[in-house]
């Protein structure tokens, strides 16, 4: 992740990503998030294992809290698989965190079809503004590359699974990325944090004034953020040729995220010669998780058989398991 100056202290930021897109919190935004609790997020059921991203305090941590401490909850994989991992990114506006829904639900999926799955908590605004979470982010995947033999996985096999806001964060990970500082006294710091495939689910790729949408991220940006910020997070803009390969799931019946978001990211994808798959359902509000069990849109349980074939055809899910 780039980054020309990161002022922890105030949590101040001037960042790029991608060309000269840069971005820079006003200081009564930093004032102002300093004094708000650390949201309080309930742990995702039926993990195996937490851990800490950064045993000694995160960078810009505000507190001692548990939600100044980003982290993972890990669901190792059952039976043989092909050593793919996968951190699912759980959505909630960057102001809290669909941890069941949109973390350990798929975590479980996961892991009955071979592949590691771990659950991020990242820190949430107001408290924590951009790029913290992406800091938290590119964190995770770091950390999973770096311990990758110890946790039984594959190093070049590491994908993110993001949902709503939790999207827009896999997708920024997908798109802004580095390989890492070789000079850095952190083993973590030194290997890249680039996801090497991301599924984006109901994501907000895109922050074209020409797409409908109800909230500017605020969540991450504040309330009153510039068109200079609202840039510099739109994922569609970010897109080149170094992209991870994307599956992107949408419906056209979402009044949240317009689908519209979904097709410009694709788009830019296909532009930059990045491999990519896109689904728009019909129907199906914002928020429809794994899309199984849903009155009135049964349709779309196949989702996740959509995902495993994609994940199998490149792959990164053994080809045997079943997707139900």
């Amino acid at each position: 992740m780039k980054l020309s100056l990161f002022m922890l202290a105030g949590l101040t930021v001037s960042a790029w990503a991608g060309g000269d897109v840069r971005v820079a919190p006003p200081m009564a935004l930093a004032a102002e998030s300093a004094i708000k609790p650390a949201a309080k997020v309930k742990a995702p059921g039926g993990f195996a294992k937490t851990i800490v991203l950064w045993p000694g305090g995160a960078p810009g941590a505000l507190g001692k809290e548990d939600g100044d401490i980003p982290k993972l909850y890990e669901y190792p994989a059952s039976g043989e698989g092909v050593r793919s991992v996968v951190i699912v990114m759980p959505g909630g506006g960057y102001r809290n965190l669909m941890m069941e829904k949109e973390g350990a639900a798929e975590a479980r999926w996961l892991s009955a079809h071979g592949v590691t799955a771990f659950v991020l908590e990242y820190r949430l605004g107001q408290r924590y503004v951009f790029p913290t979470p992406m800091l938290d982010g590119a964190r995770a995947v770091r950390y999973v590359r770096s311990h990758a033999d110890e946790l039984g996985v594959a190093k070049d096999r590491i994908g993110v699974w993001g949902f709503s806001a939790g999207g827009h964060l896999a997708g920024y990970l997908a798109t802004v990325h580095d390989k890492g500082d070789l000079r850095s006294a952190d083993l973590i710091e030194r290997v890249s944090d680039r996801p090497d495939f991301a599924i984006l689910s109901y994501a907000r790729l895109s922050m074209d004034a020409s797409i409908p949408r109800e909230t500017n991220l605020e969540g991450l940006l504040g309330d009153h953020p510039t068109p200079e910020m609202l840039r510099a997070v739109s994922i569609d803009r970010l897109v080149n040729k170094d992209t991870s390969p994307s599956f992107v799931y949408a419906t056209t019946g979402d009044q949240t995220v317009n689908a519209m978001s979904a097709t410009s990211y694709y788009d830019a994808l296909k532009r930059a010669g990045v491999p990519a798959e896109l689904h728009i359902f019909e129907r199906g509000r914002h928020g429809t998780g794994m899309g199984l069990g849903l009155k009135g849109f049964e349709e779309l349980a196949v989702a996740p058989v959509l995902v495993a074939n994609w994940m199998q055809v490149h792959g990164w899910m053994a080809a045997s398991r079943n997707a139900d």
